[in-house]
């Protein structure tokens, strides 16, 4: 659709390659980013790599024409977009203090800082989750009638009654 025609001819030429290389690495022989290291590492571009390039346009021109026959398949991407955007959300609530930003100067630093920031959204995540898994369990002991299909449109990606700002409130000793 975009780019051009497809070349089939080098298609058919490499599809012994092709094939051969998705069955290693479908058979846990070989990962994908070593195939990707060692044709990148070629001094001119192969025949195959080519020919991968034009499966991978193919493949995408599949997919665009399916996306855009089929509502279903993009409400579902949005669906999932929406989640990204959620934890994304959630991190950058978190991580108010330094306005989202890692200023740490090493590297050793910045990995700190960021499993912290995954550690603390990762808490924050379990613990709505158990507290939710908690309240639809009172209900269903209690008899109450709930919709278990609106359970997948419930997420524990929230933070509202999470006190963020460090305002802390203890009380008084006696």
């Amino acid at each position: 659709m975009i780019g051009g025609r497809i070349n089939i001819r080098l298609i058919r030429e490499n599809w012994s390659d092709i094939l051969r290389l998705a069955a290693s690495m479908a058979a846990g022989i070989v990962v994908a980013s070593q195939i990707l290291r060692k044709l990148a590492a070629y001094p001119r571009q192969n025949s195959l790599t080519i020919a991968l390039r034009e499966v991978g346009r193919l493949e995408r021109s599949i997919f665009m024409l399916d996306w855009l026959s089929d509502i279903d398949l993009q409400r579902r991407a949005q669906i999932g977009l929406n989640k990204g955007e959620a934890h994304h959300a959630l991190k950058r609530a978190v991580n108010f203090n330094r306005r989202g930003e890692i200023r740490d100067r090493s590297s050793e630093g910045q990995q700190h800082r960021i499993a912290g920031l995954n550690l603390l959204t990762a808490i924050i995540i379990y613990w709505n989750a158990w507290k939710l898994g908690e309240i639809v369990a009172e209900q269903i002991d209690s008899g109450e009638q709930i919709d278990l299909g609106l359970l997948p449109h419930v997420s524990p990606l929230g933070w509202e009654h999470i006190t963020l700002t460090g305002e802390y409130r203890w009380p008084p000793l006696r």
